[in-house]
């Protein structure tokens, strides 16, 4: 045992060797805060962004979980997991969209996982002011959408857009369903098999079958099953999902019966479709549909000898854009944007392998002269300038 009196005389010790050697001082200093910060950094990097994104909902009393304009089974699927979590958390939440569900797959998924979905057109009609926004990261769509500022953006699309308190924008996940798994996953939820309910389960948060199931088709969808965009935790998260998904319903949403003007528009494209080199732009005309130009898009990518193609469209005055590549030569989001930049009323982008615009009719405000109308001839030509890297 130590003595007082043999502490006092270390000290003293300690004391004399700081006054005649400083530095020692300051490395110890150093090597301290090192260690703290260490600390901390271990410490954040143990709270990983699913157990973040669950503390942060939790702290919300109702939430707006808010998907993009004319929502596909990614961002419902999506909405549909925060919802399901924000539920077993106390917390109200409403998902919501601007545009409409067409899509037949669409429309069946949203049928058969009985989904609760609710229309915006003004910023007025959001039903919470903590917004969540899923599989895009800057509001648009309805008015007063640049007035929104959401307190967690969840996506996979790049953009500059983030959330308030929280954003996780990962560009090099295939889904943004994949992230969302991830969610449950990193908070310890278990899967509840289609036969099982919640509460046969020993975890305090579930991963429900029909989220579940959801969850698989949105990133089946986004990836066309896992082949185009998909990345190792794309697998990782569908595999986690497997135990909970109910494969009947997985089916019907799959293979809903198909719109016969799809498969008009389709026919259309493939017939007057033109070539240049292995890229093809097909302008199909006007379409009641919105939905069949990317679905007709999907069919004339599997042609042989195209490795790049862009469909067009019209719809009360507004041409729809749709293109798909699967040329390394060809990203094929740039390539719109490029064409679109150059355009009044307009917007495009997307991925590597796809992408979207659309060019809204120029109204004169006077109402003296009929809108103008969009020459798709030039346009078609400057996608294929575009494809050929020629911008």
């Amino acid at each position: 045992m130590w003595s007082l009196s043999g502490i006092d005389d270390r000290l003293s010790q300690a004391e004399v060797l700081a006054r005649e050697n400083p530095e020692l001082v300051v490395v110890a200093a150093v090597v301290a805060l090192v260690a703290l910060v260490g600390a901390y950094v271990l410490f954040r990097a143990r709270r990983t962004p699913g157990v973040r994104f669950r503390r942060l909902l939790a702290d919300r009393d109702e939430v707006a979980v808010l998907m993009h304009p004319n929502p596909d089974p990614d961002a419902m699927s999506a909405a549909l997991g925060v919802a399901s979590l924000a539920e077993q958390l106390d917390v109200d939440a409403t998902v919501q969209y601007p545009g409409q569900i067409r899509h037949q797959e669409n429309r069946a998924f949203r049928t058969v996982l009985d989904l609760d979905l609710k229309p915006i057109e003004h910023v007025s009609d959001l039903a919470a002011e903590s917004v969540v926004l899923v599989d895009h990261n800057e509001p648009r769509g309805f008015a007063g959408a640049d007035g929104v500022l959401p307190f967690a953006v969840v996506d996979h699309h790049p953009g500059d857009g983030a959330g308030d308190a929280f954003t996780d924008v990962r560009t090099d996940y295939g889904a943004t369903a994949s992230v969302i798994a991830e969610y449950f996953q990193q908070n310890g939820a278990t899967p509840v098999p289609p036969d099982k309910h919640a509460s046969e389960t020993d975890s305090d948060l579930t991963l429900p079958t029909d989220t579940a199931t959801g969850l698989l088709y949105g990133i089946l969808t986004d990836t066309k099953h896992l082949t185009v965009g998909a990345s190792e935790p794309d697998f990782a998260a569908a595999a986690y999902v497997y135990p909970g998904v109910d494969q009947d319903r997985l089916d019907r949403i799959a293979n809903p019966a198909v719109d016969a003007e799809v498969l008009e528009v389709k026919a259309r494209a493939i017939a007057g479709r033109r070539i240049e080199g292995s890229f093809a732009v097909a302008d199909v005309g006007g379409v009641n549909n919105v939905d069949a130009i990317p679905q007709a898009a999907d069919e004339l990518i599997q042609l042989e000898g195209v490795s790049a193609v862009v469909v067009i469209g019209e719809r009360d005055g507004t041409v729809h854009l749709s293109g798909r590549s699967r040329d390394d030569r060809v990203h094929m989001g740039n390539a719109i944007d490029a064409v679109m930049s150059d355009r009044d009323n307009s917007n495009g982008g997307g991925h590597s392998r796809m992408g979207g615009g659309t060019i809204a009719p120029t109204v004169d405000p006077t109402g003296d002269e009929d809108p103008e109308t969009v020459d798709r001839d030039a346009l078609a030509d400057d996608l294929f300038r575009a494809m050929a890297g020629d911008v």
